[in-house]
């Protein structure tokens, strides 16, 4: 027996498939393998339990109308199949399949719902992998390895685009069409996420820009704060240096006056007891004392009051200080009632609905210049809103009316003490014409108070400028802690400021107040930027930020994709109709030397044509005179050409089905030839063969089963002949399909 060096099907394992209702087992080992048996026997069954088992998906190839038909059905005493099941088992020695496996056995079962489950070495897997393997061995869902009774022909009645994915499959090249549809389904599906990237992108777009503004808000307030930081430095640290100084100075002024004030009023005390014993019945010494006593009451309510006024004066100062940077916060900030915003609204609505109604552009402009206009009077109200009303005023009016009080009393006060401090005079000037000696403690005591106003006046100077440096005092606190809730605790550090020894004196203080009016106006613009958030604002755009950039990665590196999906696909594309010519050029050459043998004569070969297709138009759009033709489209595809010998016969229409038959074989074998299959299978395509025919076909057996595996279904003596096993189908009377071994002299007669 001849043996096979080369990939080949070892064995065929058929159970509970169509009339095969008990297992049967097809052991291949021979080049040609014959299968032979009466009509009705159920030995074409097996050919269909080849493609079966190959994951052929046509019912009406397999002669059924469901899965349900392929199941033994019962009969007799043999009970129905739930199930039908074919395993086909490769050689795989050679490592064809590149499965760590001497044999290969694919198994396909499907039960009776119609379900069907796929196992490579009786592992589960899916459809799509064994049409990859098969690929790999050139064997695919064409079927052209495996040409039934009836079927020979099927090539020739395919379109031309039929004929040249069978050619494609014969030639091994359906892995490269498998990687391009694979290729093209990736690149649409990268497409479509490139799409949703990039919509992603465009949704956060505003927030980002938004986010952006805000975080520069952020960055200006942040530069803002540390130039207020030096500016505060610079004022704080003079302003310290003046009120220290200040402090100090008057704190030393006010001792010798106050001493000196002190010792005054023990000595004048002492010559008014001396005055009210040794003259007490003088009216002129009594007057004297009931004066003195007067006017130093009135000149200390004179005091008080005038202090009252400069801290009235001080507060009101402050308040209106504090009013005047309200005013300028909100000098921008106009607020408007809801019922004028709602009123507005209303009105703009109404004039949309008027221009969307409106038929030409001239009338919508008209309506748009309306639009204008009342924009113009809403912003005019708006600037004529009370801004004074956005800061409360009472307390100043208070504080204001208290002052006029306190000036009130003050003017009572200057008069009382005027008129005190007059009659002092007259009364003084009598005692002085007196040249007694008995005057001396009344010109004392004159001369005594004369002092002490002198020593009042300097203690009032220096009063008044102690409050108006305790006034500063309390501004340069309240601006510490502003300025504290501005750019925090770091203000502290304004001590450390370097300035010239005695600068901060020598300045003018109208250069200090020019450092405060900045300082107030930079605090101003800080607070209308607000503070608040400010990390969640930084850690939101850096968040939103990176996730815009990890996007723009993703969508480069999906185009990145894509563009090596394209490439790969006009790549593979090119390869693919470069091989699918060369092979076509290839079977030519076996295609006519076949058909010559067959016909003893003639010629035959396949040409690759391109046939024009219109594209189908779009279902929702409206076709009018105007629109154009629906583009066409070119579809390329094989078309075969036959010349009978001594016939004026050309083309397929004019074959009778004897030629048909023929002409079929010879391409198919011609087919096989080019790019072997490691096994055909041949369901009776001999049957119409005459003696003379059937020794060419003989011949064209042995030839093709250097080349592929045959196995041949077959009633013609001479094809058996050719064969080197033969298995006989039989049914019995329960419709079961039975395997019977027989010699090659008992199978020519079996078969019939």
């Amino acid at each position: 027996m001849m043996k096979l060096n080369r990939m080949h099907l070892k064995r065929l394992e058929i159970s509970g498939f169509k009339s095969f209702a008990r297992k049967v087992v097809f052991e291949f080992d021979a080049p040609v393998c014959a299968i032979v048996g009466p009509n009705g026997s159920g030995k074409s069954n097996i050919a269909e339990a080849i493609r079966f088992v190959l994951g052929e998906q046509s019912m009406k190839s397999l002669r059924g109308k469901r899965g349900e038909d392929l199941i033994w059905n019962g009969g007799g005493a043999v009970g129905r199949s739930n199930h039908a099941d074919v395993t086909i088992v490769f050689d795989n020695t050679r490592n064809e399949f590149e499965l760590d496996y001497d044999e290969v056995a694919l198994k396909r079962s499907v039960s009776r719902d119609g379900e069907n489950q796929y196992f490579i070495n009786n592992s589960q897997v899916r459809l799509r992998d064994i049409f990859e393997l098969l690929g790999k061995i050139h064997i695919g869902a064409t079927g052209h390895h495996i040409i039934s009774q009836g079927e020979a022909d099927r090539i020739l009645n395919a379109n031309i685009k039929e004929r040249r994915s069978m050619i494609e499959e014969a030639l091994g090249l359906r892995v490269h069409q498998w990687k391009i549809e694979e290729s093209e389904k990736k690149l649409a599906k990268t497409e479509e996420n490139i799409k949703q990237v990039e919509s992603l992108r465009r949704e956060i777009a505003p927030h980002i820009r938004f986010l952006k503004k805000q975080v520069e808000r952020v960055e200006r307030a942040k530069e803002m704060r540390e130039d207020l930081k030096g500016l505060y430095a610079e004022y704080l640290k003079r302003e310290d240096e003046y009120l220290t100084h200040h402090r100090t100075r008057l704190s030393e002024e006010r001792k010798g006056p106050e001493r000196e004030l002190k010792q005054l009023e023990e000595e004048l005390e002492s010559a008014r007891r001396a005055l009210a014993s040794g003259n007490a019945e003088d009216p002129k010494s009594k007057e004297l004392v009931l004066l003195e006593r007067d006017i130093s009451a009135a000149r200390t309510t004179k005091d008080e009051l005038s202090r009252a006024l400069g801290r009235i004066e001080g507060m009101i100062e402050f308040e209106e200080r504090r009013l005047q940077k309200a005013r300028e916060q909100h000098k921008e900030v106009e607020v408007v009632a809801y019922r004028d915003v709602k009123g507005f609204t209303e009105d703009l609505e109404e004039y949309v609905t008027q221009a969307l109604a409106q038929h030409t552009i001239e009338e919508a402009r008209r309506i748009f210049e309306k639009v204008r206009s009342a924009l113009s009077d809403f912003l005019a109200r708006i600037r004529h809103t009370d801004t004074e009303t956005l800061v409360p005023a009472s307390e100043l009016e208070s504080m204001k009316k208290e002052k006029r009080d306190i000036e009130d009393k003050l003017s009572l006060a200057v008069k009382e003490a005027h008129a005190l401090e007059k009659t002092y005079g007259a009364l003084k000037e009598e005692i002085e014409k007196e040249k007694d000696s008995s005057r001396e403690i009344e010109k004392t005591i004159f001369k005594m108070m004369a002092q002490k106003s002198e020593l009042s006046a300097v203690m009032q100077r220096i009063r008044g400028e102690e409050e108006r440096i305790a006034g500063a005092g309390t501004a340069f606190k309240e601006e510490i802690r502003e300025g504290i809730v501005l750019i925090g605790r770091d203000i502290m550090l304004y001590e450390n400021f370097a300035i010239a020894a005695g600068d901060a004196l020598a300045e003018d203080r109208a250069v200090q107040e020019e450092r405060r009016r900045r300082i107030e106006k930079m605090k101003i613009k800080l607070e209308d930027m607000g503070a608040g958030g400010a990390e969640e604002i930084l850690k939101e755009y850096e968040e939103i930020t990176e996730r815009d950039v990890f996007l723009e990665r993703e969508v480069l590196d999906l185009e990145k994709s894509a563009a090596s999906l394209r490439e790969l696909i006009i790549e593979l594309s090119l390869k693919l109709d470069a091989d699918f010519k060369e092979g076509v050029t290839k079977i030519n050459k076996q295609f006519h030397e076949f058909f010559t043998l067959m016909f003893g004569g003639g010629a035959a070969s396949l040409s690759v044509v391109a046939q024009k297709k219109r594209k189908r138009p779009d279902v929702d759009l409206v076709l009018d005179e105007d629109m154009p033709p629906p583009e066409e489209e070119e579809e390329e595809g094989i078309d075969i050409n036959v010349s009978l010998p001594r016939k004026k016969i050309k083309g397929l229409a004019m074959l009778s089905g004897g030629e048909r038959a023929l002409t079929s074989i010879a391409l198919i074998f011609a087919i096989s030839q080019v790019n072997p299959p490691p096994f055909l299978v041949l369901d009776e395509t001999d049957a119409a063969l005459d003696e003379a025919n059937s020794r060419k076909y003989g011949d064209m057996l042995e030839n093709l089963s250097k080349h592929s595996q045959l196995i041949v279904v077959t009633h013609n003596r001479e094809t058996m002949s050719r064969a080197q096993v033969i298995y006989g189908v039989t049914m019995d009377a329960d419709a079961v399909s039975k395997l019977l071994s027989v010699r090659f002299d008992e199978a020519a007669v079996y078969a019939k």
